[in-house]
């Protein structure tokens, strides 16, 4: 059905206005703990997170993690890449990318696909490497393998 509405200063044809909402796409959200800032818990996103304060507990991220230079992150931390330049006390799992830049002080046990260690920083643990590929489950998540397998038609 087209309707058209005439008017002595426009012209409005209906069939492309709906009443439907537009499609909205998702776009990953860029997260920011600033300087000076304390906080403890749990955080689970999708975007990227910079953090220039200080984080203790768990992140789960979709994204990449940028810790700063005065960021400090002490707990666990999953994600897709991370950048890390302040002072990190931490499990880390990296799905890809995890660089270690000049001024970081790592301590803590890594699993990652690619590492990149710029020199001047400080790594102190262990470090797992695998080139699979996979991305990094949420913590909640099991790994494709670990998941039960579905038979029949649903």
């Amino acid at each position: 059905m087209s309707i058209a509405i005439k008017n002595s200063l426009f012209l409005v044809d209906l069939k492309f206005l709906t009443m439907s909402k537009p499609k909205e796409t998702e776009v990953p959200s860029i997260n920011l703990l600033g300087s000076g800032t304390v906080v403890k818990g749990e955080i689970k996103l999708n975007g990227d997170f910079r953090i220039d304060g200080m984080f203790i507990g768990s992140i789960s991220c979709k994204g990449k993690i940028v810790v700063g230079a005065t960021g400090v992150i002490e707990g666990e931390i999953i994600c897709q890449n991370a950048d890390f330049s302040g002072e990190i006390k931490a499990n880390v799992k990296v799905a890809e990318l995890l660089t270690l830049k000049e001024s970081a002080k790592f301590t803590g046990d890594i699993s990652t696909n690619k590492l990149a260690i710029e020199p001047g920083a400080k790594f102190s643990g262990n470090c797992v490497m695998d080139s699979s590929g996979n991305k990094v489950p949420f913590s909640n998540e099991k790994p494709d393998d670990q998941r039960p397998k579905q038979t029949g038609t649903q």
